[in-house]
């Protein structure tokens, strides 16, 4: 079982592997990431999200075959991260700023 940065590792390249089904699950207007829990607790080898079907399912009876460019780049992008990680004793990231809403417009002063 991983321990320190090697867990910090893996819990990245889990998270890599994750994203392209939560972005799919967000564009068909679903949450992500209830669609990604409900996939990995499949014990099924093929299950995954027809976001066109709005079905979950086999994917290769759905007829969805996915390139693997996408989650190769994912997992790539992941393992950049966690090496990273791994290899260094600090990190340096911005804080989100908060944005406040602007105030708003004058009103139309007769104008119809």
């Amino acid at each position: 079982k991983a321990k320190g940065d090697e867990k910090i590792g893996v819990d990245i390249i889990r998270r890599a592997v994750i994203a392209p089904l939560k972005q799919i699950a967000q564009n068909a207007g679903l949450d992500g990431s209830i669609v990604a829990q409900k996939v990995m607790e499949s014990k099924q080898k093929n299950f995954g999200y027809d976001a066109l079907r709005k079905k979950y399912g086999d994917m290769v009876e759905f007829g969805v075959i996915v390139p693997t460019k996408v989650e190769r780049v994912a997992l790539q992008n992941g393992a950049s991260i966690a090496s990273l990680l791994l290899t260094t004793d600090a990190i340096v990231s911005e804080i989100p700023e908060k944005k406040e809403t602007p105030p708003a417009g004058p009103p139309g002063g007769g104008m119809y």
